[in-house]
C-alpha cells in the first residue's frame, strides 16, 4: 500500500491541524467584523458603526440560539421533496447503468482484479454522489429566488437560520439515501464480479511420487475468467492453489484414481481488511554505513528508495510493541518489493532477497532466510517462533530476538548482484489481524458521506449570495482545490521546481529551462515579491479549503487494509469543524439579502 504521508495520531492532529484551522477561522471572523465596521463608519460615522455592528452580532446570536427543530425538520422535508423532482432518480439510474455496463470493460487479466473492481465501484459512487450534491446545493436557493417560490416560505414565521439549516439537512437526507443505494448496488457488483469457481479434471492431476518421491498430488485447474491455478495436495488430500491475480483457492480430493472427486473452494486473498503494524524504515549503504535513504535509480516518483544487490546495502525496519501472546504461531510478515534490473539476464528466475531478524539491544541475529521477489504482488512470510542463528544455534523468537519492550529489527537485502530492490516504509509490515471486509466497505462509504456533507455545505454557502453560474464555478473551484491541497502546499512552501507561480509563467512564455537561474535585476525582484505574496495566500488557502483528498479511504479498501478507527474519528471531527462555521457563514450571508430580512 502506498502511504506518501504518515498518518498522524489523533491528539497531535487535533492540536496541530485542527488548531490551525480554528486560528484561520477566528482571523476570518475578525476580518469580516473589521470590514463591516470600516464600511459602516465611512458611511454613517464610527458611533453608528459600532452600534449597528454590535446589534447585528447580537441578533445573529439570538437567532441561532432560538432555532426551532420542528421548523427545521419541516423545511428539510420540503427541500427533500424538491430535490427528488430534480436530479436524484436520474443520478441513480446513471449509476446503475455505469456499474452494469462499465464492469464489462474491466481487465480480467489484471494483476489484482479485486483492486480494480473496488476502485471502480468506490470511485464511481463518490463521483456521482458529489456531482449530485453539487447540483442540488448550488441550484436550490438561486432557482427559488428566480422562480420566486422562496417568498412563500419567508412570509411564514421562519428564521433565516432555519431556512439555511433546513436546506442543508434536506440535501443531506437525499444524499444519504442515495449513498445507501449506491453502497448496496456496489457491494453486490463487487461480490458477483469476483466470485468464481474452478474445475479440476482428472487428466490434469499427476502423482508427486513419480517425480520427487513425495506423497501427494499436483496439477492445475481449468481456466476460468481467463486464468488458472496450479495446486498441490498433501498426503491427506488437502491443499491449496498457488496464488494467481492476488488470490488462491483451497482444494480437496476425495477418493482416488478415476473415481476421485476434486473440490475447489471460493477465492481467498481478495476482499480483506488487514490490520498492519507499521515499522520505522532506515537504510545502510553499499559499504554498510547508516543512511537515511537508499539510492535513486532515476525514477521521477521518489517514493521508494533502492538498495544495491550483492553489497552490504540493507533496508531495516524497526518494530515496537510486539507481544508474544498476540503472535503464538510466529510473526506474520507481508512485503511488497519493487525490482529494478540493470540487465535482463535470466528473466524467468526471480531476483533473490534475504531477510534476517535482529535484536536491537543485544545484536543477536537470525540466519538469513532467502526468498524470490515477486513484483507487483504481496509476499507473505511467517517467521516461526523457533529459529537458528548463522552458526546453527537455536533461537527463540520472543526470547532472543525481540526485546522485553517488544522491539525487533527486520533486515532486508538484495542477494542478486547488480540488481536493486526498491521499498518504502509501508512496504513491509506485521499483519496483526484481519477485520470484516463488509464493515471496512461501510467505513469507506462513510468517508464518501462526509465528503458529501462538506461539498453540500460549500454549495449552499455560495448559493446564498451568488447567482447560479458563479456559485457553481466557485463550488467546483473549492472541490478541485480541496483535492489538490498537496500541490497547493508545495507551492506555498516554495518547493516547486522552477520557482513560484509567476516565475513559472514567465519561464513558460519565454521558453526558459526550469532549472536555469534568472539574472539579478528588476524582473527577478518583481517576480520574487509577487511569488512571496502568492505563497502567503496559498498558505492561508491550505487552512481554509476542505481537504477532500484526506477524506477518501478508497486506497485502504482497494488494497485490502482496514481503515483505522482513529482515522474515521479525525475525518468526523474535521467535517464537523468545517460544516458548523460554514453554516454560520451561510446564515450571515443569507441575512444580507433582502428576501431574508
Amino acid at each position: 500500500m502506498v502511504l506518501e504521508t504518515e498518518p498522524i495520531p489523533f491528539w497531535p492532529w487535533l492540536t496541530g491541524t485542527a488548531h490551525e484551522w480554528w486560528q484561520v477561522l477566528l482571523g476570518l471572523a475578525l476580518l469580516g467584523l473589521g470590514l463591516g465596521l470600516v464600511v459602516r463608519a465611512v458611511r454613517y460615522g464610527p458611533l453608528d458603526a459600532v452600534r449597528t455592528v454590535s446589534r447585528g452580532v447580537w441578533a445573529a446570536i439570538v437567532d441561532l440560539a432560538r432555532i426551532s427543530p420542528r421548523r427545521v425538520l419541516a423545511l428539510a422535508w420540503l427541500a427533500r421533496r424538491e430535490a427528488l423532482h430534480r436530479w436524484v432518480l436520474m443520478a441513480f439510474v446513471l449509476f446503475s447503468l455505469l456499474l452494469l455496463f462499465g464492469a464489462w470493460f474491466l481487465d480480467e487479466l489484471s494483476n489484482d482484479p479485486s483492486r480494480l473492481y473496488l476502485a471502480f465501484v468506490l470511485e464511481m459512487s463518490r463521483g456521482l454522489l458529489l456531482l449530485l450534491a453539487l447540483l442540488l446545493s448550488v441550484a436550490s436557493i438561486p432557482a427559488d429566488l428566480a422562480q420566486r417560490t422562496i417568498y412563500t416560505v419567508v412570509t411564514k414565521p421562519v428564521r433565516a437560520s432555519e431556512l439555511v439549516l433546513g436546506r442543508l439537512l434536506g440535501f443531506w437526507m437525499v444524499g444519504t439515501a442515495m449513498l445507501v443505494m449506491f453502497g448496496i448496488v456496489g457491494y453486490v457488483v463487487v461480490m458477483r464480479g469476483l466470485t468464481h469457481a474452478h474445475e479440476i479434471l482428472p487428466q490434469h492431476v499427476s502423482n508427486l511420487s513419480e517425480s520427487s518421491g513425495d506423497a501427494g498430488l499436483t496439477g492445475r485447474t481449468e481456466t476460468t475468467r481467463r486464468h488458472h491455478h496450479t495446486f498441490t495436495f498433501d498426503g491427506q488430500g488437502r491443499g491449496r492453489t498457488e496464488p494467481t491475480q492476488g488470490h488462491w483457492h483451497a482444494v480437496q480430493v476425495e477418493g482416488s484414481g478415476s473415481s476421485a472427486k476434486y473440490t475447489v473452494g471460493s477465492p481467498q486473498g481478495w476482499l480483506q481488511a488487514r490490520v498492519p503494524i507499521w515499522g520505522k524504515l532506515h537504510f545502510k549503504d553499499r559499504s554498510g554505513a547508516n543512511a537515511e535513504k537508499g539510492v535513486s535509480v532515476g525514477e521521477e516518483w521518489a517514493y521508494r528508495s533502492y538498495i544495491e544487490g550483492g553489497t552490504l546495502a540493507t533496508a531495516i525496519w524497526r518494530f515496537d510493541g510486539l507481544r508474544a501472546a498476540e503472535f503464538p504461531q510466529g510473526l506474520p510478515l507481508e512485503l511488497t518489493i519493487r525490482v529494478f534490473r540493470t540487465y535482463k539476464g535470466d528473466i524467468v528466475s526471480a531476483v533473490q532477497g534475504g531477510l534476517r531478524l535482529r535484536n536491537p539491544e543485544t545484536g543477536v541475529t537470525s540466519a538469513e532466510r532467502t526468498f524470490p521477489a515477486h513484483e507487483f504482488t504481496t509476499d507473505s512470510l511467517l517467521i516461526p517462533t523457533k529459529l537458528f542463528d548463522a552458526d546453527g544455534q537455536p533461537l527463540e523468537l520472543f526470547r532472543d530476538l525481540v526485546t522485553p519492550s517488544g522491539a525487533v529489527e527486520i533486515e532486508l537485502q538484495c542477494i542478486t548482484p547488480s540488481q536493486y530492490f526498491g521499498m518504502a516504509q509501508p512496504d513491509l509490515y506485521v499483519r496483526a489481524s484481519d477485520r470484516s471486509f463488509t464493515l471496512n466497505f461501510v467505513k469507506c462509504y462513510l468517508g464518501v458521506w462526509l465528503q458529501m456533507l462538506v461539498l453540500t455545505a460549500v454549495g449552499v454557502l455560495f448559493s446564498t449570495f451568488l447567482n447560479l453560474p458563479v456559485a457553481l464555478m466557485a463550488t467546483i473551484g473549492t472541490l478541485l482545490g480541496g483535492y489538490r491541497l498537496d500541490y497547493i502546499r508545495e507551492l506555498a512552501a516554495g518547493r516547486m521546481v522552477g520557482g513560484g507561480p509567476i516565475e513559472q509563467i514567465v519561464r513558460l512564455f519565454t521558453g526558459m529551462n526550469m532549472t536555469t537561474k534568472f539574472e539579478e535585476g528588476t524582473q527577478r525582484t518583481v517576480m520574487t515579491m509577487a511569488d512571496d505574496a502568492l505563497r502567503w495566500l496559498f498558505q492561508r488557502l491550505t487552512h481554509v479549503l476542505p481537504d477532500f483528498g484526506a477524506l477518501s479511504d478508497t486506497s485502504f479498501v482497494a488494497d485490502g487494509f482496514d481503515i483505522p478507527a482513529v482515522r474515521m474519528l479525525e475525518h468526523s471531527v474535521a467535517t464537523l469543524a468545517f460544516v458548523v462555521p460554514v453554516f454560520v457563514a451561510s446564515y450571515l450571508l443569507f441575512r444580507t439579502r433582502e428576501v431574508a430580512r
